[in-house]
């Protein structure tokens, strides 16, 4: 008996083809687009965030309603299209609160430079009140071609300057003249009616000294200072209104062509500006700071060599 097995053949599954493929893609835009806008929600401002929502409520060409949109050239959908010039979102904020900080940063440049023009203001007064107040002095008024005015960038200066018959000091001393004591106690007055501190200095000639060994120019300047700003304290002046006292020698003559005249021996008074002021306390501290301890090597660790 012949038996005949038929084994039926199983045909191969076509290829499924790529609709998948495109189903893919569609969600992997619509997620790309999602996370698009939300993060132009989160990083927009609320200008640029009503421009986005009026642009998805009126997809069309016509001119929009919102009242909030940046300004700037309508586009699509009647929403603004300033915020996504150069490429989307290249005209956003960089960061949170830079704004705000570069807004403080010249609002302070700013105030700073307003209150130096009122301070050079204020001086420039000063400046010109002195002069009334010594033109009017019975006391200053022999002395007006020794006292000279003007305004430095450290603030109102006031020199008290020698001349050839009329010294304010004995010669090779400390010691102030009668007149120079009186010259200094009209100034105390005048200086007390400004809230500026004041700076005062001592300068001498060019012509070595010639007194006890070791005391030269240097010392008899400073001393000189200290005199002056004695001087000022008797006549009135607030003690606390000292900021600095020295001695300076000849080192920056009055009179650089000629380094003997006596122009060159004086006494200078500042009025000195906020800033001077400022900078003059810094170098204080910085000098009475204690010096930082020295960092120390550390010695590296030995070890025991193997016997």
């Amino acid at each position: 008996m012949l038996i005949v097995v038929r084994r039926s053949r199983r045909k191969a599954h076509g290829h499924h083809g790529g609709a998948w493929k495109v189903a893919y893609a569609d969600f992997v835009t619509a997620m790309m687009a999602f996370f698009l806008v939300m993060w132009l929600l989160g990083m927009g401002s609320r200008q640029q965030r009503a421009a986005i929502a009026e642009y998805f409520k009126n997809p069309s060409m016509t001119p929009g309603t919102a009242t909030v949109a940046p300004p700037g050239k309508v586009g699509p959908g009647g929403a603004s299209d300033s915020m996504i010039k150069l490429g989307g979102a290249m005209n956003m904020p960089h960061g949170p609160g830079k704004d705000q900080r570069s807004a403080s940063r010249v609002n302070a440049q700013q105030a700073e430079k307003l209150a130096r023009e009122q301070e050079k203001q204020r001086l420039d007064n000063l400046m010109q009140q002195l002069h009334a107040a010594i033109d009017k002095s019975q006391a200053l008024e022999p002395f007006k071609d020794q006292l000279l005015l003007d305004i430095t960038p450290e603030g109102l200066r006031i020199q008290i300057v020698d001349k050839q018959n009329r010294p304010m000091f004995d010669t090779g001393s400390a010691t102030l003249k009668s007149y120079t004591v009186a010259i200094l106690h009209e100034l105390a007055g005048f200086i007390n009616q400004a809230p500026n501190e004041v700076s005062i200095s001592g300068h001498t000639d060019d012509a070595p000294y010639s007194g006890a060994s070791g005391y030269s120019n240097w010392e008899l300047s400073a001393d000189r200072a200290n005199a002056a700003r004695r001087a000022l304290l008797d006549g009135g002046m607030q003690v606390g209104k000292v900021a600095r006292v020295v001695g300076l020698a000849a080192s920056v003559p009055f009179d650089k062509a000629n380094p003997s005249d006596p122009i060159n021996r004086r006494i200078s008074i500042i009025m000195m500006t906020k800033q001077a002021q400022d900078a003059a306390l810094s170098q204080e501290e910085a000098e009475a700071a204690p010096p930082s301890a020295p960092t120390l090597p550390v010695p590296a660790t030995i070890k025991p060599s193997a016997p």
